[in-house]
């Protein structure tokens, strides 16, 4: 017998936010372009926009809870990522705060909490969502 199955729901993206992402791509890359070559001001400069588009792109997709989890993630990445840049730039990142932890490390603080974020959207909210979908189906 042959289960009948629902069309599967589509997600779309208004024109005017696809650039916005597009921008933001080009903005992180100049960012770590910038890292990677030890530009100082280009580097720190492109910190600015990357994160705040991060922030734009997760307010504005704060209605999807998969989107807002993955959003946020990236804004704690880019958070971390930055931190780490900026702690190289200013040569903090050997520097000891906690033994066994130097300044490089509190980037994991941020990276953490977008992985946690994650983890909590994976375990306990998409299960959830899961479930509500399989009653409301039945």
């Amino acid at each position: 017998m042959a289960s009948q199955s629902q069309p599967e729901e589509v997600y779309s993206i208004p024109a005017t936010y696809r650039k916005m992402e597009n921008t933001h791509i080009l903005f992180w890359l100049v960012k770590d372009i910038a890292w990677c070559m030890v530009w100082r001001p280009l580097g720190l400069l492109m910190v600015l926009p990357t994160l705040g588009i991060a922030l734009v792109i997760a307010w504005r997709t704060r209605a999807y809870q998969s989107e807002l989890a993955h959003n946020l993630a990236i804004v704690f990445w880019i958070t971390a990522n930055s931190y780490w840049m900026t702690s190289e730039f200013f040569g903090f990142d050997t520097v000891q705060v906690l033994p066994h932890v130097t300044g490089k490390h509190l980037a994991l603080v941020p990276f953490l909490i977008g992985l946690g974020i994650l983890g909590y959207y994976y375990l306990v909210q998409k299960p959830r969502e899961t479930s509500e979908e399989q009653v409301a189906t039945l």
